[in-house]
């Protein structure tokens, strides 16, 4: 049994030690090498994941051509694109892995087939994509109000390992800014810190 997903199962659930062994044999657990790519943008996504160690980015390409990070999923984050997911839609997204990264994974039928065997199963579901949800609305209008160094702020304070996680071009993609102005947000604030 993934050690991962056995933390994650003893922190959310409250299944007993019976159960939880049954629940987990039915799981899903894979491990996938840093670069892979899980889905690419204008595929149609036929899973969602639940991140049990590593990071997941999310990302589009505009119509310039230019790559646009819009998301980082890490340590138990929950990762869909739900349009593509529930509506068989191409997606708007491509994924990958950042790192080396270990996921449980579902699919509709297995879902399904999980909520049926397991009903406790769909309030925990429920639960961590209310909290989902709030947590990026949040993050949004953050976004929309801050300026850069306040983004790159809040995201220390939110978020503090993120920024050693990640390459820094893609940081800086998610922050809307170039990386040469990371750079200088990163210097300036280093300098206030040693005053």
């Amino acid at each position: 049994m993934d050690p991962y997903l056995i933390k994650f199962m003893e922190k959310y659930t409250d299944f007993s030690k019976a159960e939880l062994p049954e629940i987990i044999a039915d799981m899903v657990v894979v491990s996938y090498q840093k670069g892979t790519i899980l889905l690419r943008q204008g595929e149609i996504s036929s899973k969602c994941y639940l991140v049990l160690n590593g990071c997941i980015r999310q990302y589009r390409y505009g119509e310039d051509g230019k790559e646009v990070t819009n998301n980082f999923f890490t340590e138990e984050q929950s990762v869909t694109m739900f349009k593509s997911y529930k509506l068989r839609r191409p997606s708007d997204y491509s994924l990958s892995c950042v790192e080396d990264t270990t996921v449980l994974i579902g699919d509709m039928a297995s879902e399904e087939e999980m909520y049926n065997k397991f009903p406790a199963l769909q309030n925990i579901t429920r639960s961590m994509l209310e909290l989902s949800f709030g947590e990026t609305q949040d993050a949004s209008a953050r976004f929309i109000a801050e300026t850069p160094e306040e983004r790159y702020r809040s995201l220390a304070e939110q978020r503090p390992g993120l920024i050693n996680r990640v390459p820094q071009h893609q940081l800086a993609s998610y922050l809307g800014i170039t990386p040469e102005s990371l750079s200088r947000i990163k210097k300036r604030l280093s300098q206030d810190s040693n005053c």
